[in-house]
């Protein structure tokens, strides 16, 4: 995919995300609503950043299956190296999404053996910048694909703005490094609003912050507190809290009880690896990213996978279905819903199962499978 030149005259359609349903949904929009983006001859630009490792290859899937199903996207590219010394690439890339206002990305590299110590994670830097402080992913176990438990169906959100991630640490004296940890009232609340507005629109009954204030008293004790505050506006929605490390127990022990899971950002790093691993692994996770201002959506676990790279192996349902999720946010539901019919299909009923889930098709064996469905469904 060739990066588009300079559009004049973009049409801005002046929706916000957080109005758009929170995840995506196509059951968030309302009649006559228009989609949030910017059109330009009737087709929506889209900022995509291909990111590092398998990234580039799972966009040119993404790009073919569009193409397949027609969507109307045209995609500006914005390639990031990650490896560079200077900021002009992911300024370059912040810009286009703060233009677009929606994107599919791909992950930067943060690998600690790969990353100057002092050097603060692209990931993180972009989504301050862009201010994405609610990650949202969904974990359903799929039909036909081994799972660690039983059937599986728990939505994750992850505040993505501060905590351990706010990247304030320092060697005080030689040998004695200081990190540390932030959480506001103001965001807290922010996305406790968030959580349980998404958990109101899309018929959830019960949600749970993850927390560790038995120690952390202030800081933990503040996120808790914040989110007690806002259940009280949401009487139909079930309310409770759980310690980070019973947490991770229970996942791996009875899942099933939980439905939706409210985290401050290192703790929901952790409860989103345990629940891809869950449901068959990163390969199968789409995410989103939302701020008031723009929507990014990418796999669910930010692993460049490096070793899969150029090897016509990774498992690229977690981007296609990302991409999905983009177009239902996007009010391209129709388009959507025959992609994303397609791949569940190809994992469920055909069992075209890359090695990451105990198969051997290869990344194209999927794809081709996929269009091909595709095309039989658009002909009738």
């Amino acid at each position: 995919m060739a990066a588009l030149r300079c559009l004049s005259r973009l049409l801005p359609v002046a929706r916000s995300p957080l109005a758009q349903g929170l995840a995506g949904n196509r059951r968030s929009y309302s009649k006559g609503q228009q989609p949030f983006g910017k059109m330009y001859g009737g087709r929506i630009t889209v900022t995509l950043i291909p990111g590092d490792g398998i990234g580039p290859e799972l966009m040119q899937h993404v790009a073919h299956v569009f193409q397949a199903t027609h969507v109307p996207v045209e995609f500006e590219e914005v390639r990031v190296d990650s490896s560079a010394s200077d900021s002009r690439d992911i300024n370059a890339a912040i810009e286009a999404i703060r233009r677009n206002r929606v994107a599919l990305k791909g992950n930067f590299e943060t690998a600690v053996d790969l990353i100057a110590k002092h050097r603060r994670s692209l990931n993180v830097f972009f989504r301050t910048e862009l201010d994405l402080f609610a990650s949202v992913n969904h974990y359903r176990s799929l039909q036909g694909v081994a799972s660690r438990a039983g059937p599986l169906d728990i939505v994750v959100v992850r505040e993505t703005t501060e905590g351990e991630y706010a990247h304030l640490e320092h060697e005080s004296v030689h040998g004695v490094v200081e990190s540390l940890k932030i959480i506001t009232r103001k965001r807290s609340i922010r996305l406790a609003e968030f959580a349980f507005n998404y958990a109101r629109r899309h018929g959830r009954s019960r949600l749970v912050v993850v927390h560790k204030a038995n120690i952390m008293k202030l800081a933990d004790g503040l996120f808790m507190q914040c989110c007690r505050e806002v259940a009280a506006g949401y009487p139909e929605i079930e309310f409770s809290d759980v310690i980070v490390d019973n947490a991770t127990m229970q996942l791996v022990s009875r899942p099933s009880q939980y439905d939706v899971m409210v985290t401050p950002s290192l703790y929901g790093v952790v409860i989103n690896n345990i629940c891809a691993g869950l449901v068959g692994g990163p390969g199968l996770v789409p995410g989103a990213s939302y701020s008031h201002d723009c929507a990014v959506f990418q796999t669910a676990i930010r692993n460049t996978a490096p070793r899969l790279a150029k090897r016509n192996v990774a498992n690229p349902t977690a981007m296609l279905l990302a991409g999905c999720l983009m177009l239902d946010h996007l009010q391209l539901s129709t388009h959507a819903t025959i992609i994303r019919d397609a791949i569940i299909k190809a994992v469920t009923d055909a069992k075209i199962h890359t090695a990451d889930i105990g198969g051997r098709a290869s990344s194209t064996d999927m794809v081709d499978y996929i269009i091909d469905r595709i095309a039989k469904v658009t002909s009738r």
